[in-house]
């Protein structure tokens, strides 16, 4: 077993933040090894100091990141499905959330998976985005604290939201709801995720209109790139007559296959498309990412180590320091 170096710990958090950071050992490891050949696990070290504040820097040594200037609210859009949203949705969120920042999902999807990683409620009668979309419901009736994760929110989706794309047809400033909802809601946050569902209609006009960052995760398959203009252009339109403050942030390659050699042409070719837009970090196919949220869990406090927590974790560490240098 090799050493992974660990993340210095922060005051105050849960005790399964606490283990998920200074956990050495992945699911995806056997549990022991000969006693010859196994490495002792370093002992976790001394809390830090709390986060830095907001707009300024802070080093890896004191375990968070640096916070942004101000609140930034990014969509996760693509229209077509089985991407990779969702899950990078919520492992980003998470990621940053275990690095100092205050962090709320808000859950688009009529399917709900978002919450369901998140271990929030969202069946029967819980108040949901539905409701503040259609019935102006203050955002603060409805986010909840994702359990054992403090600085972790969720606003969930119910399968009534499914109705909301023919129900905001008729009502007023329908592309901006959700962009209104959430400038009423007093609570601080360093990033606002939205994970929008697989389709360009009001929901993630919606999405795109009260965000100011897209972030468009790119399976490393054949059919990738596919689709992926008319997203470009529905950003451009809202960007021209809606939201002139939206702009595409990043690109992050899910579900790269190493041992493939279309994964590597895939990749190459999003990057020659779109240059430093796209991540460094490449997420790889992992069973891990799979299983998380059947535990009502983020990968990052189900398994750690594994190879798909250790990349959502860099590609987070990414994203938090493009805030130090925009």
């Amino acid at each position: 077993m090799a050493n992974v170096t660990q993340t210095p710990l922060n005051p105050g958090d849960s005790p399964l933040v606490r283990e998920a950071l200074s956990s050495v050992v992945s699911r995806e490891t056997p549990a022991t090894q000969p006693a010859a050949t196994q490495a002792p696990v370093a002992q976790p070290p001394a809390a830090q100091p709390a986060a830095a504040q907001r707009g300024g820097t802070s080093s890896e040594g004191d375990g968070s990141w640096p916070r942004p200037a101000k609140c930034r609210v990014v969509a996760v859009a693509n229209q077509k499905g089985g991407v990779g949203k969702t899950t990078t949705s919520v492992n980003i969120a998470a990621a940053l959330s275990m690095h100092g920042q205050r962090v709320l999902v808000v859950d688009l999807d009529p399917q709900g998976n978002a919450s369901t990683a998140l271990a929030t409620e969202h069946r029967g009668d819980v108040p949901d985005v539905y409701q503040v979309l259609v019935d102006d419901l203050p955002m603060a009736d409805i986010v909840k604290q994702v359990p054992e994760m403090p600085n972790l929110y969720c606003a969930p989706a119910t399968i009534d939201l499914a109705g909301a794309e023919i129900e905001l047809v008729s009502l007023v400033a329908r592309e901006a709801r959700l962009r209104r909802a959430l400038a009423a809601y007093e609570e601080e946050f360093d990033y606002i995720v939205i994970d929008c569902p697989p389709s360009l209609g009001l929901l993630t006009v919606n999405a795109l209109v009260a965000a100011e960052e897209v972030m468009i995760p790119i399976q490393c398959e054949y059919y990738a790139l596919e689709g992926l203009g008319q997203l470009l252009r529905n950003v451009d339109l809202i960007k021209a007559h809606l939201n002139p403050t939206l702009r595409l942030s990043t690109i992050v390659l899910t579900m790269y296959d190493g041992r493939t050699r279309l994964a590597s042409q895939v990749a190459d070719e999003v990057r020659s498309h779109f240059g430093d837009t796209v991540l460094k970090t490449v997420i790889p196919r992992s069973v891990r990412l799979s299983e998380a949220p059947s535990y009502g869990q983020s990968v990052m406090t189900y398994d750690p180590g594994s190879s798909g927590a250790m990349a959502y974790m860099d590609a987070a560490r990414e994203i938090a320091h493009q805030a130090a240098v925009a």
